[in-house]
């Protein structure tokens, strides 16, 4: 009888136990501002911190940092910006939009962000494989046969002929994604002129890019590439049956609220839009003779052809962050993110910086050696011509922006990405 006495009361003690247990549970706050979908975010084999605290001190040297930058005229004006779990906690403009009529650079004004629109041309490509519509491993002369007629031009070593022939396979729309089609970064002889000049449509200027000889062959080098995301801007237009900017903003701009980017900035919007500066060894900042507002112009240039804002990159990137969602609208599936941040290019040597990969449409932090300002393995990120920069780290849950309007040789390994990138991870404790 005791025994059974001692058994009830042990039995009676457990089911106690675990009724506060589910009730603690239940009370339990959720974090704020973020739901289950909207918390979700690629995996990178490395978790984020539970705990991280943001240095407020070190923030606020940033905008100070870019302020030196403008004083020694390296630069006329510079917007940076850091968000962190979905909150921007660093947003600062300074120096000038325009440099002769001393125009104040401000939090909304508009950059050509050049190359930093090959990525989002890329999610369009892979909104539409989600359809059911293409798969990346399709050739490209599936949907442009003129494809099918490219050749590679070689010189052998040791000998003086050169060798014309065909590649030993076709080129597929993710050989365009990571770079490694062959395709070469210029354009043909009679469109040398198009980024300038954007006087063609993009299926004119595409139709013409097979006349141009391959680098090498399809998937043994890395060779960045500005027809090979040509060429995918006007996949998305024959498989969507919309064209290229249009479908960009119907599927990605609208729904994200990204209302600053645009392919042919309006007229409304012109006054916001900063100037482009060229800076030379050993000289001061001159205007360079690129078009500001590209009017009457037919190319909407997948490659290299968005005007944007830092909050609107922001929430470009915080969709990626978190998974391919943002304010409850799912734009792209969990599986497209992760399989776009992903290294793809394996060992060959890629990139603009030390220890870069690259995935579909994304440079990728690979190894240690790409740590060196500081961000985590896994980092994913692009750069623009003019001296633009975007990132996401998914370990530390960290998205920056830093844009500037400068034509230099330092690309992105400028000064100032260094100091931004640098100063924004060692913020966060």
């Amino acid at each position: 009888m005791k025994g059974l006495i001692v058994f009830c009361l042990n039995l009676a003690l457990l089911l106690a136990n675990g009724i506060a247990i589910q009730a603690q549970s239940k009370k339990r706050p959720a974090k704020p501002g973020r739901t289950p979908d909207a918390a979700s975010k690629p995996s990178t084999g490395l978790s984020a911190s539970p705990s991280v605290s943001i240095d407020a001190e070190r923030l606020a040297r940033i905008p100070e940092r870019m302020k030196s930058f403008v004083e020694r005229g390296h630069a006329a004006g510079i917007v940076t910006l850091l968000a962190h779990r979905g909150k921007i906690i660093q947003l600062s403009a300074v120096g000038f939009q325009e440099l002769e009529t001393k125009t104040p650079m401000k939090e909304d004004t508009i950059f050509q962000i050049a190359s930093m629109t090959k990525p989002i041309t890329c999610v369009g490509v892979m909104m539409l494989a989600e359809e059911g519509l293409l798969a990346i491993t399709d050739p490209v002369e599936k949907f442009l046969p003129g494809f099918a007629k490219l050749q590679i031009r070689e010189k052998k070593e040791g000998e003086e002929l050169e060798e014309v022939r065909k590649p030993k396979r076709s080129i597929t729309i993710r050989d365009l994604m990571t770079h490694t089609s062959g395709m070469s970064g210029g354009y043909p002889e009679a469109f040398k002129d198009l980024f300038d000049k954007r006087d063609r449509t993009l299926a004119e200027a595409v139709e013409a890019f097979p006349t141009r000889y391959l680098d090498f062959e399809p998937g043994t080098k890395w060779g960045y590439s500005n027809m090979g995301i040509a060429t995918l801007g006007r996949i998305i237009e024959i498989v969507s049956g919309k064209n290229y900017e249009g479908f960009l903003d119907e599927r990605i701009f609208k729904p994200l609220g990204m209302n600053d980017s645009h392919f042919f900035v309006p007229e409304t919007a012109h006054g916001r839009v900063a100037t482009i500066y060229r800076l030379l060894e050993g000289e001061k900042l001159t205007k360079a003779p690129v078009d500001l507002y590209r009017i009457g112009a037919k190319y909407p240039a997948p490659e290299a052809g968005l005007y944007s804002t830092a909050h609107d990159l922001f929430r470009f990137y915080q969709l990626m962050l978190n998974g391919g969602t943002l304010d409850g609208k799912r734009i792209l599936s969990k599986a497209s993110v992760e399989v776009m941040t992903q290294v793809h290019t394996g060992e060959l040597k890629a990139g603009f910086s030390p220890g870069i990969g690259f995935g579909l449409g994304w440079a990728v932090v690979r190894n240690v050696e790409g740590m060196f300002r500081l961000n985590s393995i896994g980092t994913f990120g692009h750069g623009g011509l003019y001296h633009t920069y975007g990132f996401v780290d998914p370990r530390r849950e960290l998205i920056g922006v830093i844009l500037m309007q400068r034509l230099s040789s330092d690309g992105d390994l400028a000064d100032e990405f260094n100091a931004f990138m640098n100063m924004a991870a060692a913020a966060m404790n």
